[in-house]
């Protein structure tokens, strides 16, 4: 019988949640809805010394704003399987349990080693050219450990309380399989993997025995996450056959990493893209006080940034490049899921947002707009706003790049573009504007028909007009929205205004 689909993020407080965090969170929440399953969040704390304080709040407001909401966990409600804090569960001595079954089946052993001896023996085994140091199956016959200590020995440092670490006793020279529903199989030799710590001295599990113990506790059916993880998987493999769970073991998918831009590398918080790497802003005090501008402070929509995330590194199997979280869910597969790392493109990062951006009307684009523009002390009504954002909106990728696009709606032009008034200003255009601008002051119909009308018998009367000309000597740009459109809702008095204003410093 199968089991109940239930899928965890799991997450550690160590900082601001990363888009490729946020991604490995929508896989798990796409993948427990199709299969009408559970989505957990569990806060994986056993690193005390790296927590920074506010991350675990921020990963639960990050999470809600996308809209990816777990059903069970930290910030969540309780289910059955509460704490889902690792530090609130080690109380239990759960954890404790699980290592002292490893060390009574010969499978883990403890470790006195001080930090002087690990580091004597990193500098010793990089002396004799060894590519990768590591507490290993060879190295660990040098070392203080219960392998290498007599019974007496191991028995009296514990008894006077000597710091210990517990750690898995990986065989040597032995073929470890495991299948990875994105990969297929993977066969790893037991020399590439070193003696894990399970315990550390001060009782905390590490995370390689704590997410094992809670996922077979919480039930858990489908281990996802990371393929930075894949080189600690055969380790992890080992503890599930040591602890004779093995059938109990959840289905592993290593997620392929998200790629900097021009594909050299992870995307990293610090990348220079132009475009956030955090869903809300983030504040880190852990690392000198660096701050990192948002998705949702920058103007996207969290509906398209999680349709963004998603094809990264999934496809529907079609062309479809649109599709609402119901249609996500629906078609999302870990078989879809490509192997090899996925280019984060930040130019169709904006073009998503443009195209919901679209789907919203004109009045929901006037709400988000109105809370920057009174930050700029602009002060409009909401019809106008209303009436802006219809102008604006085929320009723009962002609800933050609307004032830009057109600041000149809210604030009369004091310069008029340089390039189009010195190809197209000349000694008559004065004495034409001006007379065009009386006849728009007497216009009795301000609508586009109306404007058109009155600059269609301008040109009969007065001779050519130049559109571009007269958008420049009413906005002080040479681009924007359809220029009739502009006036209309700028007002009469307005535009004439204007044009006055830019007639008198024209020479």
């Amino acid at each position: 019988m199968e089991k109940r689909v239930r899928v965890r993020f799991a997450p550690s407080p160590t900082g601001g949640l990363h888009m490729g965090g946020v991604r490995t969170a929508l896989f798990n929440y796409l993948f427990a809805k199709k299969h009408g399953g559970d989505f957990i969040l569990r806060i994986e704390d056993t690193d005390q010394t790296r927590y920074v304080k506010g991350a675990e709040e921020y990963i639960i407001n990050a999470l809600k704003w996308c809209g990816i909401e777990p059903n069970e966990g930290v910030g969540f409600g309780d289910g059955e399987h509460k704490p889902y804090r690792q530090s609130e569960r080690k109380e239990s001595g759960l954890y404790k349990k699980y290592a002292d079954k490893l060390l009574q089946t010969e499978h883990a052993y403890y470790a006195f080693d001080t930090s002087e001896e690990l580091e004597a023996m990193r500098k010793r085994l990089e002396a004799a050219k060894v590519a990768a140091p590591q507490y290993n199956s060879v190295s660990r016959q040098a070392m203080r450990n219960s392998l290498t200590l007599s019974e007496d020995e191991v028995k009296k440092l514990l008894d006077a309380g000597t710091p210990y670490v517990i750690r898995l006793k990986v065989p040597r020279n032995e073929e470890i399989r495991f299948h990875d529903i994105i990969r297929g199989w993977v066969v790893v030799n037991s020399t590439q993997v070193d003696d894990k710590v399970l315990l550390k001295s001060d009782g905390m599990p590490t995370y390689h025995l704590a997410h094992i113990v809670d996922d077979i506790e919480m039930k858990i059916s489908h281990a996802v996450r990371g393929e930075e993880w894949l080189p600690s998987a055969p380790a992890h493999i080992l503890i599930y056959r040591y602890l004779g769970l093995e059938n109990d073991m959840p289905k592993l998918a290593h997620l392929p990493l998200i790629l900097r831009p021009d594909g050299q590398g992870k995307l990293s918080k610090r990348d220079k893209s132009g475009l956030p790497m955090f869903p809300l802003n983030w504040h880190d005090e852990r690392t000198g006080g660096e701050s990192y501008v948002g998705y949702r402070e920058s103007g996207f929509f969290p509906e398209a940034f999680i349709n963004m995330l998603a094809l990264l590194g999934w496809n529907p199997g079609d062309n479809r490049e649109i599709m609402d979280k119901a249609e996500l869910i629906e078609n999302f597969s870990f078989e879809r899921v490509n192997k090899s790392g996925a280019k984060f493109d930040p130019e169709k990062t904006k073009w998503f947002n443009q195209q919901y951006l679209r789907q919203h009307s004109d009045e929901d684009l006037a709400n988000a707009l109105m809370p920057i523009l009174e930050s700029k002390n602009i002060k409009a009504s909401k019809q106008f706003v209303t009436e802006f954002c219809r102008l604006i909106k085929e320009k723009a990728h962002l609800i933050n790049e609307f004032y830009d696009l057109g600041s000149y709606f809210f604030t009369a032009p004091t310069t008029w573009d340089e390039k189009v008034i010195a190809k197209k200003w000349n000694d008559t255009s004065k004495a034409i504007y001006t007379k065009f601008n009386e006849k728009l002051s007497a216009s009795s119909d301000w609508t586009y028909t109306g404007i058109q009308k009155t600059f269609e018998d301008s040109q009969t009367e007065l001779g050519k007009l130049d559109m571009q000309l007269v958008r420049v000597l009413v906005s002080g740009v040479a681009g924007g929205p359809q220029l009739f459109d502009m006036m209309a809702l700028l007002g009469k008095e307005e535009c004439s205004c204007r044009i006055s204003t830019a007639l008198n410093h024209l020479k």
